[in-house]
Protein backbone atom coordinates (compact mmCIF):
# COMPACT_ATOMS: atom_id res chain seq x y z
CA UNK A 1 0.00 0.00 0.00
CA UNK A 2 1.16 3.53 -0.77
CA UNK A 3 2.53 5.23 2.39
CA UNK A 4 0.11 8.16 1.90
CA UNK A 5 -2.87 5.81 1.77
CA UNK A 6 -1.67 3.96 4.87
CA UNK A 7 -2.29 6.93 7.17
CA UNK A 8 -5.39 9.12 7.23
CA UNK A 9 -3.46 12.21 8.30
CA UNK A 10 -1.06 11.92 5.39
CA UNK A 11 -3.94 11.50 2.94
CA UNK A 12 -5.69 14.63 4.24
CA UNK A 13 -2.48 16.67 3.91
CA UNK A 14 -1.84 15.28 0.44
CA UNK A 15 -5.32 16.20 -0.81
CA UNK A 16 -5.03 19.65 0.77
CA UNK A 17 -1.80 20.18 -1.18
CA UNK A 18 -3.83 19.82 -4.40
CA UNK A 19 -5.79 23.02 -3.71
CA UNK A 20 -3.28 25.26 -5.53
CA UNK A 21 -3.03 22.66 -8.31
CA UNK A 22 -6.82 22.84 -8.71
CA UNK A 23 -6.45 26.58 -9.16
CA UNK A 24 -3.80 25.97 -11.84
CA UNK A 25 -5.99 23.50 -13.70
CA UNK A 26 -8.96 25.88 -13.54
CA UNK A 27 -6.82 28.67 -14.97
CA UNK A 28 -5.58 26.67 -17.98
CA UNK A 29 -9.00 25.17 -18.75
CA UNK A 30 -11.27 28.17 -18.08
CA UNK A 31 -13.22 29.28 -21.18
CA UNK A 32 -12.70 32.83 -22.30
CA UNK A 33 -14.77 35.19 -20.18
CA UNK A 34 -15.86 32.50 -17.71
CA UNK A 35 -15.50 33.04 -14.00
CA UNK A 36 -12.73 31.14 -12.20
CA UNK A 37 -14.76 29.77 -9.26
CA UNK A 38 -17.42 27.87 -11.27
CA UNK A 39 -14.66 26.35 -13.41
CA UNK A 40 -12.78 25.22 -10.32
CA UNK A 41 -15.98 23.67 -8.95
CA UNK A 42 -16.51 21.78 -12.19
CA UNK A 43 -12.94 20.49 -12.11
CA UNK A 44 -12.94 19.49 -8.43
CA UNK A 45 -14.06 15.84 -9.00
CA UNK A 46 -11.55 15.46 -11.85
CA UNK A 47 -8.80 16.95 -9.71
CA UNK A 48 -9.55 14.53 -6.84
CA UNK A 49 -9.49 11.64 -9.30
CA UNK A 50 -6.18 12.80 -10.77
CA UNK A 51 -4.69 13.21 -7.28
CA UNK A 52 -5.03 9.45 -6.81
CA UNK A 53 -3.73 8.82 -10.34
CA UNK A 54 -0.56 10.70 -9.35
CA UNK A 55 0.04 8.17 -6.56
CA UNK A 56 0.53 5.38 -9.10
CA UNK A 57 4.19 6.31 -9.88
CA UNK A 58 5.10 4.92 -6.45
CA UNK A 59 4.42 1.39 -7.68
CA UNK A 60 6.29 1.93 -10.95
CA UNK A 61 9.26 3.53 -9.18
CA UNK A 62 9.59 0.53 -6.91
CA UNK A 63 9.83 -1.99 -9.76
CA UNK A 64 11.83 0.27 -12.10
CA UNK A 65 14.53 2.08 -10.10
CA UNK A 66 16.62 4.78 -11.73
CA UNK A 67 19.59 3.19 -13.47
CA UNK A 68 21.64 4.61 -16.32
CA UNK A 69 21.61 1.25 -18.08
CA UNK A 70 17.77 1.37 -18.19
CA UNK A 71 17.52 4.96 -19.41
CA UNK A 72 15.81 4.14 -22.71
CA UNK A 73 13.28 1.79 -21.15
CA UNK A 74 12.53 4.29 -18.38
CA UNK A 75 12.03 7.11 -20.87
CA UNK A 76 9.54 5.03 -22.87
CA UNK A 77 7.72 3.90 -19.73
CA UNK A 78 7.34 7.36 -18.20
CA UNK A 79 6.48 9.05 -21.50
CA UNK A 80 3.67 6.59 -22.09
CA UNK A 81 2.48 6.85 -18.48
CA UNK A 82 2.54 10.65 -18.57
CA UNK A 83 0.57 10.79 -21.84
CA UNK A 84 -1.97 8.33 -20.44
CA UNK A 85 -2.30 10.30 -17.21
CA UNK A 86 -2.78 13.60 -19.06
CA UNK A 87 -5.41 12.00 -21.25
CA UNK A 88 -7.20 10.67 -18.17
CA UNK A 89 -7.19 14.13 -16.58
CA UNK A 90 -8.64 15.75 -19.74
CA UNK A 91 -11.30 13.05 -20.03
CA UNK A 92 -12.20 13.30 -16.35
CA UNK A 93 -12.43 17.10 -16.59
CA UNK A 94 -14.71 16.92 -19.63
CA UNK A 95 -16.91 14.29 -17.94
CA UNK A 96 -17.13 16.25 -14.71
CA UNK A 97 -17.95 19.49 -16.49
CA UNK A 98 -20.60 17.78 -18.60
CA UNK A 99 -22.32 16.24 -15.61
CA UNK A 100 -22.36 19.60 -13.85
CA UNK A 101 -23.50 21.43 -16.95
CA UNK A 102 -20.33 23.45 -17.03
CA UNK A 103 -17.91 24.01 -19.86
CA UNK A 104 -14.17 23.80 -20.18
CA UNK A 105 -11.93 25.03 -22.92
CA UNK A 106 -9.94 22.89 -25.32
CA UNK A 107 -8.73 19.91 -23.21
CA UNK A 108 -5.35 19.90 -24.97
CA UNK A 109 -3.60 22.29 -22.51
CA UNK A 110 -5.24 20.44 -19.62
CA UNK A 111 -3.79 17.15 -20.86
CA UNK A 112 -0.34 18.75 -21.18
CA UNK A 113 -0.43 20.10 -17.63
CA UNK A 114 -1.62 16.71 -16.38
CA UNK A 115 1.32 14.98 -18.10
CA UNK A 116 3.76 17.43 -16.53
CA UNK A 117 2.22 16.96 -13.08
CA UNK A 118 2.47 13.20 -13.46
CA UNK A 119 6.18 13.40 -14.38
CA UNK A 120 6.78 15.69 -11.39
CA UNK A 121 4.97 13.17 -9.19
CA UNK A 122 7.26 10.43 -10.50
CA UNK A 123 10.30 12.55 -9.62
CA UNK A 124 9.00 13.16 -6.10
CA UNK A 125 8.36 9.45 -5.66
CA UNK A 126 11.90 8.59 -6.77
CA UNK A 127 13.22 11.19 -4.32
CA UNK A 128 11.11 9.79 -1.47
CA UNK A 129 12.20 6.23 -2.21
CA UNK A 130 15.86 7.32 -2.33
CA UNK A 131 15.48 9.10 1.03
CA UNK A 132 13.88 6.00 2.53
CA UNK A 133 16.65 3.79 1.16
CA UNK A 134 19.24 6.16 2.61
CA UNK A 135 17.51 6.14 6.01
CA UNK A 136 17.41 2.34 6.03
CA UNK A 137 21.08 2.18 5.01
CA UNK A 138 22.00 4.54 7.87
CA UNK A 139 19.94 2.43 10.26
CA UNK A 140 21.70 -0.75 9.10
CA UNK A 141 25.07 0.99 9.41
CA UNK A 142 24.21 2.13 12.94
CA UNK A 143 23.19 -1.41 13.88
CA UNK A 144 26.43 -2.74 12.38
CA UNK A 145 28.45 -0.20 14.35
CA UNK A 146 26.61 -1.17 17.54
CA UNK A 147 27.31 -4.87 16.92
CA UNK A 148 30.96 -4.10 16.18
CA UNK A 149 31.22 -2.01 19.35
CA UNK A 150 29.69 -4.77 21.46
CA UNK A 151 31.98 -7.36 19.87
CA UNK A 152 35.05 -5.22 20.53
CA UNK A 153 34.02 -4.62 24.14
CA UNK A 154 33.61 -8.36 24.65
CA UNK A 155 37.02 -8.96 23.07
CA UNK A 156 38.63 -6.34 25.30
CA UNK A 157 37.08 -7.87 28.42
CA UNK A 158 38.18 -11.34 27.31
CA UNK A 159 41.75 -10.07 26.93
CA UNK A 160 41.69 -8.16 30.19
CA UNK A 161 40.48 -10.89 32.55
CA UNK A 162 43.56 -13.16 32.07
CA UNK A 163 45.76 -10.07 32.30
CA UNK A 164 44.84 -9.02 35.83
CA UNK A 165 44.57 -12.65 36.97
CA UNK A 166 48.13 -13.30 35.80
CA UNK A 167 49.41 -10.23 37.67
CA UNK A 168 47.61 -11.26 40.86
CA UNK A 169 49.03 -14.78 40.73
CA UNK A 170 52.46 -13.31 40.09
CA UNK A 171 52.10 -11.27 43.29
CA UNK A 172 51.21 -14.40 45.29
CA UNK A 173 54.15 -16.29 43.82
CA UNK A 174 56.50 -13.50 44.87
CA UNK A 175 55.08 -13.49 48.40
CA UNK A 176 55.31 -17.27 48.86
CA UNK A 177 59.09 -17.10 48.97
CA UNK A 178 58.97 -14.49 51.74
CA UNK A 179 56.03 -15.22 54.04
CA UNK A 180 53.81 -18.29 53.63
CA UNK A 181 51.19 -17.07 56.13
CA UNK A 182 50.74 -13.79 54.32
CA UNK A 183 50.60 -15.65 51.01
CA UNK A 184 47.71 -17.77 52.33
CA UNK A 185 45.95 -14.64 53.59
CA UNK A 186 46.42 -13.09 50.19
CA UNK A 187 44.90 -16.17 48.52
CA UNK A 188 41.76 -15.78 50.65
CA UNK A 189 41.41 -12.11 49.76
CA UNK A 190 42.17 -12.88 46.13
CA UNK A 191 39.42 -15.50 45.93
CA UNK A 192 36.91 -12.93 47.25
CA UNK A 193 38.22 -10.37 44.80
CA UNK A 194 38.01 -12.76 41.82
CA UNK A 195 34.49 -13.80 42.74
CA UNK A 196 33.27 -10.21 42.71
CA UNK A 197 35.32 -9.17 39.67
CA UNK A 198 34.13 -12.06 37.54
CA UNK A 199 30.51 -11.33 38.38
CA UNK A 200 30.96 -7.68 37.41
CA UNK A 201 32.88 -8.53 34.25
CA UNK A 202 29.78 -10.01 32.64
CA UNK A 203 27.96 -6.65 32.79
CA UNK A 204 28.54 -3.84 30.33
CA UNK A 205 28.26 -1.07 32.89
CA UNK A 206 27.88 -0.81 36.65
CA UNK A 207 27.41 2.00 39.20
CA UNK A 208 30.66 3.73 40.07
CA UNK A 209 30.30 2.69 43.72
CA UNK A 210 30.59 -1.00 42.72
CA UNK A 211 33.68 -0.30 40.63
CA UNK A 212 35.25 1.59 43.56
CA UNK A 213 34.45 -1.29 45.91
CA UNK A 214 36.22 -3.69 43.56
CA UNK A 215 39.27 -1.41 43.40
CA UNK A 216 39.38 -1.30 47.19
CA UNK A 217 39.20 -5.11 47.33
CA UNK A 218 42.15 -5.33 44.98
CA UNK A 219 44.15 -2.91 47.12
CA UNK A 220 43.39 -5.02 50.20
CA UNK A 221 44.93 -7.99 48.38
CA UNK A 222 48.05 -6.03 47.48
CA UNK A 223 48.40 -4.47 50.94
CA UNK A 224 48.81 -7.96 52.35
CA UNK A 225 51.85 -8.26 50.13
CA UNK A 226 53.35 -4.76 50.48
CA UNK A 227 52.27 -3.89 54.00
CA UNK A 228 53.25 -0.34 54.99
CA UNK A 229 54.94 0.21 51.64
CA UNK A 230 51.53 0.68 49.99
CA UNK A 231 49.51 3.68 51.17
CA UNK A 232 46.15 4.65 49.66
CA UNK A 233 44.43 8.05 49.75
CA UNK A 234 40.90 8.53 48.40
CA UNK A 235 39.02 11.70 47.48
CA UNK A 236 35.61 10.53 46.27
CA UNK A 237 32.68 12.84 45.52
CA UNK A 238 29.54 10.97 46.70
CA UNK A 239 27.56 12.61 43.90
CA UNK A 240 29.40 10.43 41.38
CA UNK A 241 28.66 7.04 42.86
CA UNK A 242 25.41 6.52 40.92
CA UNK A 243 27.02 7.32 37.57
CA UNK A 244 27.59 4.37 35.24
CA UNK A 245 31.07 3.21 34.36
CA UNK A 246 32.18 0.35 32.09
CA UNK A 247 32.74 -2.68 34.31
CA UNK A 248 36.36 -3.25 35.38
CA UNK A 249 37.52 0.08 33.93
CA UNK A 250 39.28 1.34 37.08
CA UNK A 251 40.84 -2.01 37.94
CA UNK A 252 43.74 -1.80 35.44
CA UNK A 253 44.49 1.78 36.57
CA UNK A 254 44.92 0.66 40.17
CA UNK A 255 46.80 -2.45 39.12
CA UNK A 256 49.12 -0.40 36.94
CA UNK A 257 49.82 2.01 39.80
CA UNK A 258 50.81 -0.89 42.07
CA UNK A 259 52.78 -3.01 39.65
CA UNK A 260 54.60 -0.32 37.70
CA UNK A 261 54.80 2.26 40.47
CA UNK A 262 54.85 1.14 44.10
CA UNK A 263 56.33 -2.32 43.46
CA UNK A 264 59.42 -0.78 41.86
CA UNK A 265 60.28 1.41 44.86
CA UNK A 266 62.09 0.08 47.91
CA UNK A 267 60.42 2.57 50.23
CA UNK A 268 57.03 2.13 48.58
CA UNK A 269 54.72 5.06 48.05
CA UNK A 270 51.23 6.47 47.92
CA UNK A 271 48.40 5.85 45.49
CA UNK A 272 45.82 8.62 45.30
CA UNK A 273 42.38 7.97 43.80
CA UNK A 274 40.21 11.04 43.13
CA UNK A 275 36.74 11.01 41.60
CA UNK A 276 34.68 14.15 40.97
CA UNK A 277 31.80 15.39 38.87
CA UNK A 278 31.64 18.55 36.78
CA UNK A 279 29.25 19.72 34.06
CA UNK A 280 27.61 16.32 33.69
CA UNK A 281 30.92 14.49 33.43
CA UNK A 282 32.81 12.14 35.73
CA UNK A 283 36.48 12.95 36.29
CA UNK A 284 38.72 10.16 37.59
CA UNK A 285 42.38 10.64 38.49
CA UNK A 286 44.82 8.01 39.72
CA UNK A 287 48.26 9.15 40.89
CA UNK A 288 51.16 7.08 42.13
CA UNK A 289 54.81 7.48 42.91
CA UNK A 290 57.21 5.78 40.52
CA UNK A 291 60.90 5.27 39.90
CA UNK A 292 61.89 7.93 37.34
CA UNK A 293 64.82 5.78 36.23
CA UNK A 294 62.54 2.92 35.16
CA UNK A 295 61.97 2.59 31.38
CA UNK A 296 58.80 4.41 30.29
CA UNK A 297 57.48 1.39 28.39
CA UNK A 298 57.39 -0.76 31.52
CA UNK A 299 55.46 1.90 33.38
CA UNK A 300 52.68 2.13 30.78
CA UNK A 301 51.60 -1.53 30.66
CA UNK A 302 48.89 -3.05 28.48
CA UNK A 303 46.14 -2.22 30.98
CA UNK A 304 46.15 1.50 30.16
CA UNK A 305 45.88 0.79 26.44
CA UNK A 306 42.76 -1.27 27.16
CA UNK A 307 41.25 1.52 29.24
CA UNK A 308 41.87 4.06 26.49
CA UNK A 309 40.31 1.81 23.87
CA UNK A 310 37.27 0.91 25.98
CA UNK A 311 36.56 4.60 26.59
CA UNK A 312 36.80 5.30 22.86
CA UNK A 313 34.55 2.38 21.93
CA UNK A 314 31.96 3.14 24.61
CA UNK A 315 31.77 6.95 24.50
CA UNK A 316 33.52 8.01 21.29
CA UNK A 317 34.68 11.63 21.35
CA UNK A 318 32.68 12.31 24.53
CA UNK A 319 35.47 10.77 26.65
CA UNK A 320 39.07 11.78 27.28
CA UNK A 321 42.09 9.80 28.45
CA UNK A 322 45.43 11.31 29.54
CA UNK A 323 48.38 9.57 31.17
CA UNK A 324 51.93 10.59 31.94
CA UNK A 325 54.39 11.79 34.60
CA UNK A 326 53.64 15.07 36.39
CA UNK A 327 55.70 16.65 39.13
CA UNK A 328 57.31 13.37 40.22
CA UNK A 329 54.06 11.38 40.07
CA UNK A 330 52.51 9.25 37.35
CA UNK A 331 48.97 10.48 36.73
CA UNK A 332 46.13 8.95 34.73
CA UNK A 333 43.02 11.04 34.07
CA UNK A 334 39.69 9.87 32.69
CA UNK A 335 36.71 11.98 31.71
CA UNK A 336 33.41 10.54 30.49
CA UNK A 337 29.67 11.39 30.63
CA UNK A 338 27.73 10.68 33.80
CA UNK A 339 24.94 8.31 32.81
CA UNK A 340 22.68 6.10 34.84
CA UNK A 341 23.69 2.40 34.80
CA UNK A 342 20.40 1.45 33.11
CA UNK A 343 20.87 4.08 30.36
CA UNK A 344 24.44 3.02 29.73
CA UNK A 345 23.65 -0.67 29.63
CA UNK A 346 20.82 -0.17 27.14
CA UNK A 347 22.83 2.01 24.73
CA UNK A 348 23.48 0.16 21.53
Amino acid sequence: MHPILAARGRLVLYLAAWAPLLALLAYVSRPSGARWLPTAGALLPACLFFAFVCLSPWYICRVQPLRLADATRLAVTWTGAAVAAGTLLAAAAWTSASLLARSVANPGPLAGVGAILYVLSAGLHYTALAAEASRQAEQRAAEARALARDSELQALRAQFNPHFLFNSLHSIAALCTQDGARAREMCVHLSDFLRSSLSLGGRESIPLREELALARNYLVVEQVRFGARLRVVEDIDPGCEDCAIPALLLQPLIENAVKHGIAGMVEGGEIRLAVGRRDGEVLVAVENAFDPDAPAATRLGMGLAHVRRRLAVTYGDRARFDAGPRAGLYRVELRFPCESPMTSSSRA
